[in-house]
């Protein structure tokens, strides 16, 4: 039998037998046109070799897939609970009447065992991507059980404020790993007609999580609570074990039979797993034949570009003014003369989370990564305005003022267009582009430091928003907030590609990377 192969032009002859290595069943000698967006033109892209991507005749089952990723975001469930957790219990153990805990605990104290996690999430995101590049993504977030459930008892039994924060440092590092981890799984076991809606259920699971947090924090007692979040990732692990581990991890590491179990087990009996497993050997091969220092890699056009989109999405995610809107939620209400509970207008907040980010899951594979990240930057930067105009004419007149009454309605309305806004577009799908931009040799890094700066730009927020707060005025930091998103609305018109739809190869091209030309080879079996 005899399959026509394509190497490189201009390549190493001497690598040329890699190719004698690659099954001939199955490879299939196309071209395919990719259209380079911007160009308005089309260039030609050989993918002799195989379809570097799915089956187009697609017969695959998709609810298998929709059962990994699930089960691979019960992790976030758990990160969410990790999150949310401050809300409804620090309230509770700062009250000096408080018998939750057999010590008192101050405000500065509160603070830090708020916002550790942070810190525990951040220290960990990039060994994280090592380790699961090494062990695997299955087994890694397996081996996070661990952290979660010692933290979480650390802070059930604690007997001290120091046991809190090691507990809560703990709890973060397991969380943080989860951010990095899930997400990487998730887009390589989807297909790309899915992959989108897949990598939002990360997002959507957190906000379920810190939905959890807030209703039954604020009715139960911190004990039982507790409890409560330490049998979630104990769940998340025993549902997990049952799932297949990434096809891609296993070709890349020589696994090959294993990887074609799991895309049965992904894909259903029916699908014709050799074209997408030979896809993936292919490009495992031409790896292992043509190897790329990790800075050689990092150093392409495509991959810094891939770098710089990720990591300014993680910015404007994080100062996008969503934490501060949260934190002064409860004043926010009060002002629009909602007499309404602060521990029901956190819930509200956290009902309104899930279900826009559940929405965002439904329509992400049908706008588009791209197009709802501008509304949603769009939104959230008038939004941000708003709530500065309101907060400045009352720091400026005073509560009582005829002006700031005649608006008593805008912060309310611009706290829950927001949520939805930043719950459409830049709550999830920052998590996810690592996924969709990023070829497998550079994944794990790229989605481990951007998780990394957005754990530590989470902390900063956190940490200095109320003496900033205090120093220039509450209308001001929201300007502030303002003109980041406008700035960020800006980056995504001219920077960010859809990615919608298209595979790891067809993003590439839309990064700046050329088009291989390709010359044949015959290959005998």
């Amino acid at each position: 039998m005899r399959s026509t192969l394509y190497r490189r032009r201009g390549s190493d002859p001497e690598r040329e037998p890699l190719l004698a290595a690659i099954p001939a069943s199955g490879l299939n000698t196309t071209f395919r046109n990719v259209r380079q967006e911007g160009k308005g033109t089309m260039a030609e892209v050989g993918v002799s070799q195989v379809e570097l991507v799915e089956t187009r005749e697609d017969n695959a089952r998709k609810l298998p897939q929709y059962i990994a990723a699930l089960s691979a975001t019960l992790g976030a469930l758990a990160a969410g609970t990790m999150l949310g957790w401050s809300a409804p219990v620090m309230v509770k153990i700062l009250d000096k009447n408080s018998t939750d805990y057999d010590f008192e605990v101050t405000q500065a104290q509160g603070d830090w065992i708020s916002s550790i996690i942070n810190l525990g999430a951040a220290f960990i995101c990039f060994p994280i991507g090592l380790i699961m590049d090494r062990i695997g993504r299955k087994l890694t977030m397996l081996l996070l059980v661990l952290p979660f459930t010692l933290g979480w008892l650390l802070v059930t039994f604690g007997t001290s404020v120091g046991m809190l924060i090691a507990g809560r440092f703990i709890i973060g590092v397991a969380g943080g790993s989860f951010c990095v981890t899930a997400p990487a799984y998730t887009s390589e076991i989807a297909q790309d007609s899915i992959r989108g809606t897949l990598g939002s259920y990360f997002q959507l699971m957190i906000t379920v999580g810190i939905l959890f947090s807030y209703v039954v924090g604020s009715y139960t007692s911190v004990f039982i609570f507790n409890i409560l979040c330490t049998l979630i990732p104990i769940i998340f692990g025993v549902v997990f074990f049952f799932m297949p581990e990434s096809p891609n991890y296993l070709v890349v590491n020589g696994r090959s039979d294993e990887a074609r179990e799991a895309l049965y087990r992904l894909r259903g009996r029916a699908y014709d797993v050799d074209q997408e497993l030979n896809a993936l050997k292919y490009k495992a091969e031409v790896a292992k034949a043509n190897p790329v220092s990790y800075i050689a890699a990092l150093t392409k056009k495509t991959a810094i570009k891939a770098l710089i989109i990720c990591y300014c999405l993680m910015v404007f995610q994080q100062l996008s003014g969503i934490n501060a809107v949260i934190f002064n939620a409860s004043q926010i209400f009060d002002d629009a003369g909602a007499t309404i509970p602060a521990e029901i207008s956190t819930i509200i907040i956290g009902v309104i989370q899930v279900v826009a980010t559940f929405s965002s899951s439904l329509v992400v594979d049908r706008l588009g990564r791209r197009i709802l990240l501008l509304l949603s930057a769009l939104v959230v930067c008038i939004c941000t305005t708003a709530l500065g105009v309101y907060f400045f004419l009352q720091q400026t007149h005073g509560p009582d003022a005829s002006i700031v009454q005649a608006i008593s309605w805008l912060p309310l309305v611009s706290l829950s267009v927001l949520i939805i806004a930043f719950s459409v577009g830049l709550g999830p799908i920052p998590w996810m582009m690592a996924g969709d931009l990023c070829k497998i040799d550079i994944k794990a890094f790229v989605s481990s430091t951007a998780g990394t700066l957005n754990w530590l730009l989470a902390f900063t927020v956190t940490s200095t928003f109320n003496s900033l707060n205090n120093a220039i005025g509450a209308g001001q930091v929201f300007w502030i907030f303002s003109g980041i998103m406008l700035v960020g609305f800006i980056f995504i018109f001219f920077v960010i590609p859809e990615t919608k739809g298209k595979s790891v190869d067809e993003i590439q091209i839309l990064l700046g990377g050329e088009p291989e030309t390709q010359t044949p080879v015959e290959v005998k079996k």
